[in-house]
Formats: C-alpha cells, sequence, structure tokens
C-alpha cells in the first residue's frame, strides 16, 4: 500500500462559473463523497496552499496573469470567454489549484508521500502561456512541472494527459523545450482543434487522436504501443498527470467509451514506469469529467490504483 496523498481545499469550491455549467462545484462535491468511504481511510489528506502569483508568472506571460486577477468580479461573472467565466471566489480558487499541484509536487519529492491526488478546480491543461480557455485559467501541470525544475532541480519532467481533450496548453508550454515531455490521447476531431499527430514539438510531443466511440481496447493499444515507449524513452525524474475523467461512455460533453476500470488500468501502468525510471514519483491533477456520478467512480478507481502502488 502506497502513502498517497489527497490534495484539497473547500475554496475550490467557490469558483462559480453559473447554472447550468458543466464545470460545477459539484464536481469535488462528488470526489469528496467517493473518497470519503471506508475504501479510502488510509489516504492522507492536506489542504491545498495558496501558491504565490509569481509561481504562475514562470510559465504565463506577467501580463496576462495580472489582466486575469485584474478581470475577477467583486459580483456576479465576468467572461473570458463563451466558455470560461470568473466569479469573485475564481482567484483564491486557481491560487489554490496551482498550490495543490506544486505542493504535491514538494511531498513526492522530499519523500513524505508516494504519490498525490489534487482535487481541484478550475482545471487547467487548456491555458496558454497567454491565453485562458476551455475552463481554464491558468495551467495547474506546467506550473508544477516548471516547479519541480525550478525549486527541486529536476531536468526532465514528463506530462502524461489522457483527458478526452487535447492539453494544448501543455502542449505550448512544453514544445520547444526536450528536457519536457508531453502525450495527449483525446478524441479527435474535437475541441480544441489541436492534438494531430504531426503536432511533435522538438520530438517531445506524442500526440495520440482517438477517432469518436473509441473504446476501451483500442484506448489501451493506444497507450500500449504509443504513449508508454515513448514515456519510458523520455526516462523522466517525475511523472505529472492531466487526469481528465472525461472520456467515460456516460460523460455528456463527448463521445469516447472509456470505464471505470479504464483508468485504473491506466494508472497502473503509469505507476510502473514511474517505478521503473523516477522511483515511483507520481502526481496527478483534476482536468475534465462531467458526469458527475461517473467522475466520481472514476476518480475512486484512479486514487484506488494509486494506493495500490508498491
Amino acid at each position: 500500500m502506497a502513502d498517497t496523498a489527497l490534495f484539497f481545499h473547500k475554496s475550490c469550491l467557490g469558483h462559480e462559473p453559473g447554472v447550468n455549467h458543466p464545470e460545477s462545484p459539484n464536481r469535488l462535491v462528488s470526489i469528496e463523497k467517493y473518497l470519503s468511504s471506508e475504501n479510502f481511510k488510509e489516504l492522507l489528506r492536506f489542504d491545498s496552499p495558496l501558491a504565490n502569483i509569481s509561481d504562475l508568472k514562470h510559465v504565463h506571460a506577467s501580463g496576462h496573469v495580472d489582466e486575469i486577477f485584474e478581470l475577477i468580479p467583486s459580483s456576479g461573472y465576468e467572461f473570458v470567454d463563451g466558455d470560461t467565466v470568473l466569479s469573485p471566489k475564481s482567484g483564491e480558487a486557481a491560487l489554490r489549484s496551482v498550490g495543490a499541484a506544486c505542493a504535491a509536487v514538494d511531498k513526492v519529492l522530499s519523500k513524505e508521500v508516494d504519490n498525490a491526488f489534487c482535487a481541484l478546480r478550475p482545471p487547467g491543461h487548456h491555458a496558454e502561456p497567454s491565453r485562458s480557455m476551455g475552463f481554464c485559467l491558468f495551467n495547474n501541470v506546467a506550473i508544477a512541472a516548471d516547479h519541480a525544475r525550478r525549486v527541486h532541480g529536476l531536468t526532465r519532467v514528463a506530462v502524461v494527459d489522457f483527458d478526452v481533450h487535447h492539453g494544448n496548453g501543455t502542449q505550448a508550454a512544453f514544445e520547444k523545450d526536450g528536457d519536457l515531455f508531453f502525450a495527449s490521447t483525446h478524441q479527435f476531431p474535437f475541441y480544441p482543434g489541436t492534438g494531430n499527430i504531426d503536432e511533435t514539438g522538438v520530438g517531445n510531443i506524442v500526440n495520440v487522436p482517438l477517432k469518436h466511440s473509441t473504446d476501451s481496447e483500442a484506448f489501451r493499444l493506444a497507450i500500449i504501443e504509443k504513449v508508454l515507449p515513448a514515456l519510458r524513452r523520455h526516462e523522466p525524474e517525475i511523472i505529472i498527470l492531466s487526469a481528465g475523467f472525461d472520456a467515460h461512455y456516460q460523460d455528456p460533453l463527448a463521445s469516447l467509451n472509456l470505464v471505470e476500470d479504464d483508468y485504473r488500468w491506466i494508472t497502473w501502468e503509469l505507476v510502473r514506469v514511474a517505478n521503473e525510471k523516477c522511483d515511483g514519483q507520481i502526481v496527478s491533477c483534476l482536468e475534465g469529467g462531467y458526469n458527475i456520478d461517473a467522475l466520481g467512480r472514476s476518480v475512486a478507481a484512479h486514487v484506488g490504483a494509486l494506493m495500490e502502488a508498491n
């Protein structure tokens, strides 16, 4: 049984993008319900700390970060784009989300825990260095990767993204740095329109587009044939996951056909690589997943697999 950390802060419930918006606070309520069961009594629970705004500016343009915080309304809503909404408590939620990802890296690299899952929102993988979009304000995993290198002296960091949407923001942050690795499985063609197989950066980007209605067998084959060999070749010192659960067959925003056991399986496979290459060091950050109950079940499968790591 691994020592697995869970990072969460109630302020992440305060980011409120509006009635009927799919990126609802109820997503975290469902996750908390499932992770409060007896099966998860051994989880090590930590409050997500506040990141410093300066942490964001190592990945995002300084002016862009300032602009987002200036846009946060004192009441009501402010739209960054048609999908991405700010409410009065969005700033703290964003800083808690980045803070969770960086604190999880700290805990894992200091050997206080074996691995970690960050139950955070807003999500981050669509946030580009100078643009917030797709429900995402700041790129939690890219900032965590920068933190691992800048604060802890690591060089080679890998991000694996199994959200149903392509992590265009992470790709944009990584694509010119060969010591950073990004692999993404995602429905294609689909939002945000990026993630074609020929987008390879400097040889450090692996995109695996999946057709409409891709099932478990095809998904697992793609991971085995495309993602895992490239990840092993990269020789990462830590693996960070963009853990999206919207490829689930019940998700309302997409049309892949994964089930909870696929999330358990991919977690086991990534843990195996981490055990081989980087002493088991994995940090997982929540991205998508918009069927509330399917999200809770899928996260439980994922976190349960992290806890089973050895």
